[in-house]
């Protein structure tokens, strides 16, 4: 059984995560500074369902705090360290990019060095699609070059591999960099698209509909995304960097399609231009995922919007 640091482990990810390694015996000591990037409420419940099982601990914390991050992996006896916890989101960082470098930059170095410190066996980061930039073709590989971030999240995602790759090659610390692309389903924050396009269609609101549709995403459902994550903290080796994607592109259009079929409206759209930091198009090459960790994303999307959407009526957490 091991002991399982979370980062950011009351929020979407992170709790499914958390979720999943309870659920085959590990212990979780979850780290989460409930910052008001949206709804803090939303997380304390969701800590509160975790706080059932006798193997979750959760820490409310700043991963800033280089002393707190140090004493937490010493004094729990930590044998890795799954880091989700960031500033999320391309426009917010376009709005106020000095705080995603702190958070994004600072808190990734002051848990790699409390790593080192504890001498942890492993540490899996959270990176994302938008590394990639702006392109014209796909998929997407990890041998790409990553040169041309197109917003200052994307930069701090790029940089923060960056960071666990020089850890790793001056302490040997086994690093694995995870690559999400557009990850849904059940918990998702409410400022993401599937999640906030729900909520203004039970409203009987339009959706701002940002350029003529045609942009894409690699949809993702979460509990793939979890699976990914685990079977990458399982084998971690070395330094590697995969990407965890559906392997399918969903155009703005579809995706309004299949929210508004799965919950029996016409979805009216409030047409806007495309909004600065955007991407065209995300869309995951999961062939080394698969190779070296077995990965098999098993949810297409339009079950996974319909599972979302039982999930949300049913409103249980």
């Amino acid at each position: 059984m091991a002991r399982v640091l979370v980062t950011g482990g009351a929020g979407f990810i992170g709790s499914h995560v958390g979720e999943a390694l309870l659920a085959r015996g590990d212990s979780v000591i979850a780290v989460d500074n409930f910052n008001a990037f949206y709804d803090p409420s939303i997380k304390r419940q969701v800590a509160a369902l975790l706080s059932r099982h006798a193997g979750f601990r959760l820490i409310e914390g700043d991963i800033r705090d280089r002393a707190l991050m140090a004493r937490v992996m010493t004094d729990e006896r930590v044998d890795g360290v799954i880091h989700l916890a960031a500033m999320a989101g391309v426009r917010p960082s376009i709005e106020n990019p000095s705080l995603y470098a702190d958070v994004n930059l600072m808190g990734t170095v002051s848990i790699l060095d409390a790593a080192a410190l504890a001498k942890v066996s492993r540490v899996v980061f959270a990176s994302s699609s938008s590394v990639y930039g702006n392109r014209d073709g796909g998929p997407f590989r990890e041998s790409d070059r990553v040169d041309n971030p197109v917003s200052p999240y994307a930069a701090t995602k790029k940089s923060g591999e960056l960071l666990c790759h020089s850890w790793h090659h001056l302490l040997g610390i086994p690093v694995t960099c995870l690559r999400f692309f557009t990850v849904y389903g059940p918990r998702q924050r409410p400022d993401l698209a599937i999640s906030k396009f729900a909520a203004l269609l039970d409203a009987g609101k339009p959706l701002p509909f940002f350029g003529d549709g045609s942009t894409r995403r690699d949809y993702t459902y979460v509990s793939d995304i979890t699976d990914g994550v685990l079977r990458a903290y399982d084998r971690a080796s070395g330094y590697r960097i995969y990407n965890l994607g559906e392997s399918a592109t969903i155009s703005l259009s579809e995706m309004v399609d299949a929210l508004g079929e799965a919950m029996g409206v016409t979805p009216v759209l409030d047409r806007q231009p495309e909004q600065p930091g955007d991407v065209r198009m995300t869309f995951a090459d999961v062939s080394l995922a698969r190779a070296e960790l077995g990965y098999a994303p098993s949810v297409p999307f339009r079950d996974g919007v319909i599972k979302f959407i039982a999930w949300r009526r049913k409103g249980d957490g």
